[in-house]
């Protein structure tokens, strides 16, 4: 099989299903940005960090794929003529959203009581966690705009807002980690 096919040469693409759509349509953006988000978080794996993260990560990058493949299928093809769902796998569900829940609790345990906001940097590492929580917080947006022209589960509002969060504390626990000390804003005063 080629990996170029030459059906989106006229700017168009198929969703799962067949159905034709222009490379620009919003469900095509939405889960574009989750391929960015899946890169990201793959670009954190590969950093040197913890095994249970790195295992922790590559839940969350398989989970991604599946929530791709959620919204690349349009609800009218969900279901095939026969009656039975076109994705055969396990979705993104409350499961998802706890696992992340409880791995960012995980983290928190260890971390020390937020007082202000926290600029993103001090290590190359936790910059990379902050672009990916910047690219997560993006799909969120495209996936909740989504919604409101098409009906989505709302399972992956949820599990990217959950995520956003999950991102957000890896930072701060990798700047502990990494013995870098988080940069705090602190606006001048006029």
């Amino acid at each position: 099989m080629k990996i170029y096919t030459k059906t989106g040469d006229t700017g168009t693409t198929a969703l799962f299903g067949g159905t034709r759509v222009k490379k620009y349509n919003l469900r095509i953006d939405s889960y574009g940005n989750i391929d960015e988000l899946n890169s990201y978080i793959g670009l954190i794996k590969d950093q040197e960090i913890s095994t249970p993260i790195k295992e922790a990560l590559l839940i969350i990058q398989n989970e991604l794929f599946t929530l791709g493949a959620m919204l690349a299928t349009p609800p009218e093809k969900e279901t095939l003529k026969n009656g039975k769902e076109r994705l055969n796998i396990p979705k993104i569900d409350e499961t998802s959203i706890l696992f992340l829940e409880e791995e960012i609790d995980k983290m928190d345990l260890e971390l020390s009581q937020m007082t202000h906001f926290i600029l993103p940097g001090g290590h190359q590492t936790v910059s990379f966690c902050h672009i990916a929580r910047c690219v997560c917080r993006r799909a969120e947006r495209l996936v909740v705009e989504l919604n409101d022209q098409e009906n989505i589960n709302n399972d992956i509002i949820k599990y990217l807002n959950r995520l956003s969060d999950y991102l957000f504390t890896l930072a701060r626990k990798l700047s502990k980690d990494l013995s870098v000390p988080e940069i705090k804003w602190i606006p001048t005063k006029n």
